[in-house]
C-alpha cells in the first residue's frame, strides 16, 4: 500500500479558489514561507508567583513538506507548542504564521475556519464520533468547512490507509489501528497545509504504531503533506526528517535524520539535567 501523490503544492495552490489561497510569493525568486512559524512565542498561565512560563521565547520554522517531531522530558512545553502553533490556543505574546500568514491576532470565527480548511488533526484519542460511519467520519472537516463533500476523495484515502471496504463501519467495530487511519484519512480529506499529530501512536500496539507511522510518512514523501508530530517514543521520532527539542519551555536543540538511539541518548540528556522549575510547566 502506498499513498498517491494527488497534486503538488503548486497544483494545488493553482486550483483553489482565489479566497482560499494561502498567502504564497507570487515569484519563484522569492524564498517560500516556512509551513509554521513561530516569533518569540512566549505562553505564560497564572499570575505572580503561581505563573507557569510553558513557553519561553520560541523562534522556530518548519519546512514544507517535512516530518518534524518534538520531543521534550514531561513539562517542557511541547504540548502548549502544539496547540499555539496549531492555533488551539493563543501565545501571551509573540507571533505564529501559517503559510506566512499571522494568525495569531486573528478572531476565534476567523481561527477556526482556517483550522478547518488549512490544518488537519491527528489525535492520540483518535476522535472519531462513534455516531457516524467511517466515511462520514473522513468527510466531517469538509463538512463543518462548509464545502461540498467529496465522497471520491474519501473512498479514494480509505482505500490508500488500507480501509478501502470500512466506510460504512462504525468507529466502535475497528480496532484502534484502524481507528487511527481513519483519523489519518480524515486529517488529509481537505489537503491541509500541515497535520499536526499528537502523540499519534500513545494507544496502540507496537505494529499498529508502525503502521500509522508509515502512513504519515508516505503522506510526506508521496502527497508532500507537512507533518508536525508530538511523541514520547524514539522509535516513532526516527520516522521524521528532525527531531526538534524543548526543555523547560525553550528549545533545546535538534537531530536531523534520527535513529532511536541517538534520540534515546538526548533525551536521557535532557532528563539528566532538567531543572526544577520542569516541575511547574505544561506537559
Amino acid at each position: 500500500m502506498a499513498l498517491r501523490r494527488h497534486r503538488t503544492h503548486t497544483e494545488t495552490r493553482t486550483k483553489r479558489p482565489r479566497s482560499e489561497a494561502p498567502a504564497y510569493p507570487a515569484s519563484s525568486h522569492q524564498p517560500v514561507p516556512a509551513a509554521v512559524e513561530l516569533r518569540s512565542v512566549v505562553r505564560t498561565y497564572g499570575r505572580g508567583s503561581a505563573t507557569v512560563h510553558a513557553l519561553r521565547g520560541i523562534d522556530l520554522a518548519l519546512p514544507r513538506g517535512g516530518f518534524t517531531a518534538v520531543m521534550g522530558p514531561s513539562g517542557s512545553g511541547k504540548s502548549t507548542f502544539l496547540q499555539c502553533a496549531a492555533g488551539l490556543d493563543r501565545p501571551s505574546s509573540g507571533d505564529v504564521l501559517l503559510g506566512g500568514e499571522s494568525i495569531s491576532g486573528l478572531r476565534e470565527d476567523r481561527l477556526t475556519e482556517l483550522r478547518r480548511s488549512r490544518i488537519g488533526f491527528v489525535f492520540q484519542s483518535f476522535n472519531l464520533l462513534p455516531s457516524l460511519t467511517v466515511a462520514q467520519n473522513v468527510l466531517l472537516p469538509q463538512r463543518l468547512a462548509g464545502v461540498k463533500q467529496d465522497h471520491r476523495l474519501a473512498q479514494q484515502l480509505l482505500t490508500e490507509v488500507g480501509l478501502p471496504a470500512h466506510g460504512d463501519r462504525r468507529p466502535g467495530q475497528l480496532s484502534g489501528g484502524q481507528q487511527q487511519r481513519v483519523a489519518i484519512a480524515r486529517a488529509l480529506i481537505t489537503r491541509p497545509e500541515v497535520v499536526f499529530a499528537d502523540e499519534p501512536t500513545g494507544a496502540l500496539d507496537t505494529q499498529a504504531a508502525q503502521e500509522v507511522l508509515g502512513l504519515l510518512r508516505r503522506a510526506v514523501d508521496s502527497m508532500g503533506a507537512t507533518v508536525v508530530m508530538v511523541t514520547h517514543d524514539p522509535v516513532a521520532a526516527s520516522h521524521a526528517d528532525r527531531v526538534l527539542f524543548l526543555a523547560d519551555g525553550a528549545f533545546a536543540g535538534e537531530l536531523h535524520r534520527p535513529d532511536p538511539q541517538s534520540v534515546a541518548a538526548r533525551m536521557a540528556d535532557l532528563a539528566a539535567f532538567r531543572p526544577i522549575s520542569f516541575a511547574g510547566a505544561a506537559a
